[in-house]
């Protein structure tokens, strides 16, 4: 075997193999011989039946085998060689072996771009100092302690307050006094003040009593996400059955023991202050090392193969999508041709591959390695986060040739933690106006 490199492009290349017909009747021996061993026909003992007619009932079969098995071995042959390392897929061209003539095919496949690093040791980045505001330990722990409140009907017939929860029916209805499918529900419990339905509809609902039924007008926003009631009013039919209160748990130490078995409120306040620091100490750190790559990202100039930007506008096209659907919305909802939306996102595929292909270029200066312990690692992550099993998430991975794209991931991963060691780390003041939504989650966690 023989084969010519060729560069269409920077990060294109196609190269041109050139099989004796020596190799090529041997690649055909061989997948002979593998049918022969298993192959069974009327006359002939298993593993007995003669080559020749072996060929001639499976000629198109054998030869296509026999030209994908000694292609697959030919390509990695080449790419230990030579040295390269596809970044997409591998394009084969060529057809199928035929016996007595010399076989030429093609493979065709994107690589990462060959360019000098900018010089980034040392180079200066700023990262905000984290900091922890008391009212953001105390509002995480009212979420919790909320979370805890035992539900109580109320005795008294008034109209319902925010943070209390009405337990209606409510039916929808057309202008001609028809029941609209899809608006309907019975003794459906709705907590008021959170924002969880349409403003005239918690209005409605807020002006009734226990015993009581109303109808009223509830308008819906123009970007409703079924677009058959977007931006139409219809009338809503409600009852009100009965009106719950949440009693809250006093916040002492027997609770602070129930929710996570500490010693006492102070405790649980400390490990909600510590899980909030380091929630907002990463997400910091997080800010600035974007901000490191992106400054050294003006510093280069390569071309990015167009499977990668491919790779990355799909990708958050699916998290578009998944954004969408909690909240009840689709991708349609947009308003958006396909094209369109692929147009908008590509700047920021294209930002996402270059910072992939910078900091595997950072990685493999360095002769940093991933390894399979760590590639499992990853997996096992993944499958806790997804509460998926461990077992299946690798067969999906290994069958969907995924394994490769996460390898390069966690190489990419450290070379973004080679980058951040070398740099110069310059302390800045917190920024003004903290809210507990940065690091709301983890103080939650913590305190559960």
């Amino acid at each position: 075997m023989q084969y010519t490199i060729e560069d269409i492009t920077p990060v294109k290349k196609k190269i041109t193999v050139t099989v004796p017909v020596a190799e090529c009747e041997a690649a055909l021996a061989s997948t002979i011989a593998m049918y022969r061993t298993s192959l069974t026909l009327d006359g002939f003992r298993k593993g007995k039946v003669p080559a020749s007619i072996i060929e001639k009932r499976f000629h198109r079969e054998i030869c296509k085998e026999a030209t994908t098995d000694m292609v697959n071995v030919h390509i990695n042959e080449i790419i230990t060689e030579s040295k390269l390392s596809p970044v997409s897929r591998i394009d084969f061209k060529g057809g199928d072996i035929t016996r007595g003539e010399e076989f030429v095919y093609d493979i065709v496949f994107e690589v990462m771009p060959a360019f000098n690093l900018p010089a980034y040791e040392g180079f200066e980045v700023q990262q905000e100092e984290a900091v922890v505001n008391e009212k953001e330990v105390t509002a995480v722990i009212e979420r919790v302690r909320d979370g805890l409140a035992e539900i109580i009907t109320v005795g008294e017939a008034r109209t319902p307050e925010d943070g209390e929860i009405a337990v209606i029916d409510f039916t929808a209805v057309d202008e001609n006094g028809t029941p609209i499918a899809g608006i309907t529900a019975d003794n459906f419990q709705l907590t008021l003040g959170r924002g969880e339905t349409l403003p005239d509809f918690e209005n409605l609902v807020k002006s009734m009593k226990a015993g009581e039924k109303r109808e009223g007008p509830v308008a819906f926003p123009s970007d409703f996400f079924n677009s058959e009631f977007a931006g139409r009013t219809v009338t809503m039919n409600v009852a009100l059955h009965a009106l719950k209160e949440r009693k809250l748990p006093e916040l002492d130490d027997a609770f602070a023991q129930k929710i996570g078995n500490f010693e006492n409120m102070e405790k649980l306040r400390d490990s909600v202050r510590q899980s909030y620091l380091q929630s907002r100490e990463e997400l910091h750190k997080a800010a600035a090392q974007k901000s490191l790559l992106d400054s050294l990202l003006k510093l280069t100039d390569f071309p990015v193969p167009e499977s990668m930007v491919e790779n990355h506008i799909a990708a958050i096209i699916e998290d578009i999508q998944k954004r969408l659907e909690r909240q009840g919305k689709n991708i349609s909802s947009l308003g958006k041709a396909p094209e369109m939306i692929r147009e908008e996102v590509r700047p920021e595929a294209e930002m996402r591959a270059r910072s992939h292909i910078l900091l595997i270029t950072v990685a493999r200066e360095r002769n940093l390695t991933v390894t399979e312990q760590e590639v499992e690692g990853a997996l096992r992550h993944i499958a806790a986060q997804s509460k998926q099993e461990y077992r299946d998430l690798k067969e999906y991975y290994t069958k969907a040739n995924l394994l490769f794209a996460l390898r390069d991931q966690l190489l990419a991963d450290k070379g973004m933690d080679e980058l951040y060691s070398k740099a110069v780390i310059r302390k800045t003041p917190p920024k003004t106006g903290l809210s507990g939504g940065e690091g709301a989650q983890a103080g939650e966690s913590a305190a559960e």
